[in-house]
């Protein structure tokens, strides 16, 4: 063992020493990684920083991008609110349906996006339902564990075993090669996770700081049943005039806070601003009470559609509200709702008014406002975010659904496309992954699906610095003899083994390492020695790089072993022995299942 071997080692121990005990971020801990290797002078100061121009973390870069637009758009949020219309109050049936869509959606967008997506949802479905928090965020962490092992894009890891079996020369790794071994572990899984995890998994009521949901805003306001929606007919008199020439409030006490226009491919529900011009067959939202809506279809030729189910769901996507209180400096107090001009001013309109806690009847539009007076705003998602920025008043409350829709969910078909296309591309082998991945990434900010400022905060700098700092360690290793000895001492120990029990040494070995420190540094530091026992045994290496793919992805059995099991940590009020009692039985499950099924498919 020479100087520069005993170098590499000692580096690569620290290494891990300092991602376990995780007081020094792991992206600070893998540049420390690359200053040492560049000081050492056992690899050359270009290759030092090779890997943050290696395809594998342009790749990772990209899909960060794509993801970003799924959820900028609202389509990942579309799929949530589809969820809770499934799983209805059912624990069981919820979990049914989650754990499935959660894990196919990482399977196509990162994992850790998918969660932090879902969380508040799963909080608002378990405050509906009266269901325990706890039974549900663990298995949603899981579930978008699982994902990752589906698809090539799934996870970094499966991206780097695929990289590292394409620089020795081999065939890299298919789209769709990971996905008979990641069905099998979700259908296994997913059965787990809905009968048996829940017996395990502490009990947690309920966060009583979660946002109300649009519904309890209208409850408060006593103004539920006073939401109308009402079709204007060809000779109504309401064509080709806006609302504000119509006087509609002053005459009916009724306020149309949006308007839906029929006949575009993508959805045209808009606010109502006070230059927007009716036309004949828009479908108007209203606010009022039953005789002047009445009263306002009589004389102006509307006819009435109640309020739908359907029409509500598919108003808060792009409508919401905003409770707002009057300071003792606000402009408003002492005027009238008509000379608050709020339509003008803020494009909202006001649609409840709180005095003293209690809610005033709907003819409230005369009634001069007061200091401690709180306003319920409606409008475009958009015009509620600009009202942070105004100093009239002080923002109190915005609803759940703030933070599950998107300003730009009209995009949604367009993300869903592209991402369509991309996929297409990758698995035909017309374009290759990076050129796909890019060419995605770049139609989703020149679509309009987010802006490049969106882009750049969406790239996940800490993951890519860790991996590309990373990928220099494994090539000093090599050039070190490290690797030779690594792979020679394994197969003095191992060489008598049949191939199954090598693919179960790496499999834990992967495993556990995963669990305390970063899977995507762990298969870099693992892969090439995997490929290396392969050849040096004379057997395909495919089996044994699916093995180590597969195996960095359980990471199930601590809280700090994967993002994802980190963000539900707190909202589930998890212990680190929760992980253990409920990940290590998936653990063990996910290596029985990969351990059979590999080689059937990656025949040794």
């Amino acid at each position: 063992m020479n100087i520069d071997t005993i170098v590499v080692f000692t580096l690569l121990l620290v290494t891990i020493a300092l991602f376990i005990w995780d007081r020094i971020r792991m992206d600070l801990v893998a540049m420390m990684v690359v200053v040492v290797l560049a000081l050492s002078g056992i690899i050359t100061p270009a290759e030092t920083v090779s890997g943050f121009g290696q395809s594998l973390v342009v790749m990772i870069a990209g899909l960060f991008i794509v993801g970003e637009g799924l959820f900028r758009t609202g389509v990942a949020a579309a799929v949530g609110g589809w969820i809770m219309r499934m799983g209805g109050q059912s624990e069981k049936r919820l979990l049914l349906v989650l754990v499935p869509v959660v894990a196919a959606m990482s399977a196509i967008m990162s994992s850790t996006g998918a969660v932090a997506l879902f969380i508040p949802v799963v909080l608002s479905m378990c405050r509906t339902a009266k269901l325990k928090p706890s039974h549900l965020l663990m298995p949603l962490s899981f579930a978008s564990l699982i994902g990752g092992m589906m698809t090539l894009i799934g996870t970094p890891p499966n991206m780097v075993a695929s990289t590292q079996l394409h620089a020795a020369g081999l065939e890299p790794f298919g789209f769709f090669d990971f996905t008979p071994i990641g069905a099998v572990i979700l259908v296994f899984g997913t059965l787990y996770l809905v009968y048996v995890a829940p017996r395990l998994l502490p009990d947690s009521a309920v966060r009583s700081t979660e946002h109300p949901r649009l519904k309890e805003f209208a409850e408060r306001y006593g103004i539920e049943d006073n939401l109308h929606c009402l079709r204007v007919r060809k000779d109504s008199d309401l064509v080709n005039h806006s609302v504000s020439d119509l006087l509609l409030r002053t005459r009916f006490e009724v306020t149309v806070f949006a308007i839906r226009r029929d006949g575009n491919l993508v959805s045209s529900l808009m606010p109502v601003l006070s230059e927007t011009l009716i036309e004949s067959g828009d479908v108007l939202l209203a606010y009022g009470q039953a005789e002047g809506i009445e009263q306002l279809c009589i004389e102006t030729g509307c006819l009435f559609l109640g309020f739908p189910a359907e029409e509500r769901t598919r108003m808060d996507k792009e409508f919401g509200v905003a409770e707002v209180l009057l300071h003792g400096r606000s402009p408003m107090i002492g005027k009238t709702i008509k000379d608050g001009r709020f339509r003008e001013q803020y494009n909202l309109s006001v649609i409840g008014v709180l005095r003293a806690g209690k809610p005033l009847a709907t003819r409230f539009n005369g009634e001069p406002l007061q200091f401690g007076d709180t306003l319920l705003l409606a409008g475009g998602w958009r015009y509620i975010e600009a009202l942070e920025e105004r100093h009239n008043f002080v923002m109190l409350e915005t609803p759940a659904e703030m933070t599950e829709t998107s300003a730009r969910w009209g995009h949604a078909p367009v993300a869903l496309v592209i991402m369509l296309l991309m996929l297409g591309l990758m698995i035909s082998g017309v374009l290759s992954s990076l050129a796909a991945i890019l060419l995605a990434a770049m139609a989703m900010i020149l679509s309009g699906c987010l802006t490049m400022d969106e882009a750049y905060k969406s790239l996940n700098a800490s993951s890519l610095v860790l991996i590309a700092g990373m990928l220099p360690l494994a090539l000093a290793m090599q050039k070190s003899g490290g690797l030779d000895l690594i792979v020679s001492a394994l197969l003095t120990f191992l060489g008598t083994s049949a191939p199954i029990f090598i693919c179960a040494a790496l499999f834990v070995l992967t495993s556990v390492l995963s669990q305390f420190i970063s899977n995507t540094a762990t298969t870099v530091l693992i892969a090439p020695i995997s490929i290396a026992i392969a050849q040096g045994l004379g057997l395909n290496p495919e089996p044994f790089m699916m093995t180590i793919a597969i195996a960095a992805s359980t990471a199930f059995s601590t809280p700090i072993a994967s993002p994802v099991n980190t963000l539900v940590l707190v909202p589930g009020h998890y212990r680190f022995i929760d992980f253990v009692r409920v990940g290590l039985p998936l653990q063990i499950m996910s290596m029985v299942i990969t351990l059979i099924m590999t080689p059937m498919i990656f025949p040794f």
